[in-house]
């Protein structure tokens, strides 16, 4: 009777919105992280609508070249993509993540709200009259403002959001564990729907209707999914804020550098500190492994120190094994995190160059209908949702039977067949552009032409989408797993910084690339698509990403995961501790 009493109840250091113990019946699980989904939905339903549209409206309304209007998105979705890093460390420190989550959606409305305003307010509008040449520069400022208010929502609004559904899935229980690994598919899968809507609805109502009117509608259902969330309170579970994630770092490694002298301990079992299990603390603890061991000198339990003493001891001076093996976990992400940057950067083709070229061919279908170029990124959606339900639905529970791998296979694998995927998409890419440009060059004024079809990108954009159900999904899950447990916020916000960094980096890929092309003769970008040569990008694209996975199967082959303590402290050391049974 003891053990389902304790089953009723969860014990992972979650509270209900009462600040209790939250019961397993009435709380979490699928029921709370529904409406987690939901608000989800609505913000990439805004963001997509927002961004796969960003570069025409630059070109087409603000009157940017090609070259500036690609660096512009760029710069946009770096901020968009880093900003989850200031909005995780306030989530995971002071705020709590329900707490950050409404404050976030909140400055998102406001970004919107300004976005509408930009094109109704006479004083704030384009222009006075059509054809507009040059916009005014007030709406120029409103504009971006507007914007980079919603990139600061999504700093706050992704990191807190996504870990906040995770958090509603109990680790120590396996069916809820089990759910939590579902729970990164289907939160993607209610992405693709929002991304769906956001390139067919909303940039159809860009495109025919009014940019405005898009805008009302992004702002009213951003409006609508805040109450839905808010209204889920009483069925979710909360983490309290554990301050500062960054001082333990410190102190573990403050404490390494004073006892830098001291020998490699030859009984870590007996000569590392660890908090006694019986105590309460935050977070579960880790087990001792072998890697980076000049940190565990920081866990070192010095001869003047005996019995209880080592409470006493200043954290600056001792260190726990758990405190020592979370800074590890964060080191060994580095090199992961930057061997994720190139396949970000063919990501960051999707919503720039891919986009525009889909301005230059042909759109139209049945009944002379015409595609919105933004549209065409619903195939990247569908893609991804096909690649998330088949590894769900299909992969999954054969890979298990396979492998024995409660994942089926673990998540670095994940990973990188996604970046195989990727270095596809950028071949597939350039031959497609290459033949777009030969119609061109052969064609271009002969009467009756008409330009390539639009679903010639088709195969590049289904198989990003492809690649996102791997990669991406695997980044998400990878770095909110695989943190200590009181930087989960952080941790999704680390996954996001990729995609950030990759954006800044394909703008000074393309800047290096502009310059040094046209120092050897001719620009690879032209003032537009046509006097350009994006074939030739891409193919570099495809040569980085492929050199990379080859680093990055190097590193996946020698990554230690996250290895909880499930059984006796000592039994800890009876191996390497190098293998998580997360993994």
């Amino acid at each position: 009777m003891e053990f389902e009493d304790q089953d009723k109840w969860v014990n992972d250091s979650s509270l209900d919105h009462k600040g209790q113990v939250p019961l397993r019946a009435s709380t979490g699980a699928w029921k709370a992280s529904l409406f987690i989904i939901a608000i989800e939905f609505s913000e990439r339903l805004s963001y997509f609508g927002i961004a796969t549209s960003l570069i025409i409206y630059l070109t087409k309304v603000i009157h940017e070249d090609l070259k500036t209007a690609a660096r512009s998105v760029n710069y946009w979705s770096g901020v968009t993509t880093l900003m989850p890093l200031f909005g995780g460390f306030i989530a995971d420190s002071y705020l709590g993540r329900f707490s950050t989550v409404l404050a976030s959606t909140v400055v998102y409305i406001m970004g919107l709200i300004l976005l509408t305003m930009s094109w109704f307010v006479p004083s704030l509008k384009p222009c006075d009259a059509e054809p507009c040449q040059q916009p005014k520069k007030i709406h120029e400022v409103i504009f971006f403002l507007a914007i980079y208010l919603v990139s600061i929502g999504t700093g706050g609004h992704k990191p807190a959001l996504e870990s906040f559904g995770a958090d509603q899935f109990d680790d120590e229980d396996p069916k809820e564990r089990r759910q939590k690994m579902s729970y990164f598919n289907w939160w993607n899968s209610g992405l693709c729907c929002g991304l769906l809507l956001g390139v067919t609805v909303i940039v159809y109502l860009q495109d025919h209707v009014s940019w405005g009117v898009a805008d009302i509608v992004l702002t009213a259902v951003m409006a609508v999914s805040m109450a839905i969330f808010i209204i889920g309170r009483p069925v979710y579970r909360y983490r309290r804020p554990t301050g500062s994630p960054l001082t333990p770092m410190l102190q573990v490694l403050v404490a390494a550098i004073r006892k830098r002298n001291l020998p490699f301990p030859s009984n870590p079992a007996e000569q590392l500190y660890e908090v006694p299990k019986f105590e309460k603390v935050n977070g579960r603890p880790l087990c001792h492994t072998k890697k980076l061991m000049f940190l565990d000198k920081a866990a070192i339990i010095e001869q003047h120190n005996t019995g209880n003493s080592t409470n006493k001891e200043s954290p600056w001076r001792l260190a726990t094994v758990t405190k020592v093996e979370e800074m590890k976990l964060i080191l060994n992400m580095i090199p992961i995190w930057i061997a994720a940057i190139p396949f970000g950067i063919c990501v960051a083709q999707g919503s720039t160059f891919f986009i525009k070229q889909g301005v230059t061919m042909d759109r139209k279908i049945a009944n002379g209908f015409e595609i919105p170029p933004a549209s065409i990124f619903a195939l990247a959606a569908l893609g991804m949702i096909v690649s998330v339900t088949l590894y769900e639905k299909l992969l999954v529970p054969l890979l298990r039977k396979l492998t024995g791998n409660e994942r089926g296979i673990n998540i670095l694998q994940r990973i990188g067949i996604g970046m195989f995927f990727s270095a596809v998409t950028m071949v597939v890419s350039a031959l497609v552009e290459k033949k777009r440009l030969e119609d061109v060059r052969e064609n271009a004024g002969t009467k009756g032409w008409k330009p390539m079809s639009v679903f010639w990108l088709a195969p590049q954009f289904v198989i990003v989408g492809f690649g996102d159900g791997f990669a991406l999904v695997g980044l998400q899950e990878y770095f909110y797993d695989q943190v200590p447990d009181s930087m989960r916020s952080l941790g999704i916000a680390f996954y996001l910084s990729v995609i950030g960094a990759a954006n800044f980096i394909s703008s000074l890929l393309i800047t290096i690339v502009d310059h040094v092309t046209e120092k050897s003769g001719k620009s690879w970008f032209g003032k537009d698509l046509n006097s350009s040569r994006l074939d030739k990008f891409y193919w570099l694209l495809a040569a980085m990403t492929t050199v990379n996975l080859f680093f990055y199967v190097l590193l996946a082959r020698r990554y230690s995961y996250k290895n909880v303590q499930k059984v006796a402290v000592a039994d800890c050391y009876e191996g390497d501790g190098d293998k998580s049974s997360m993994a």
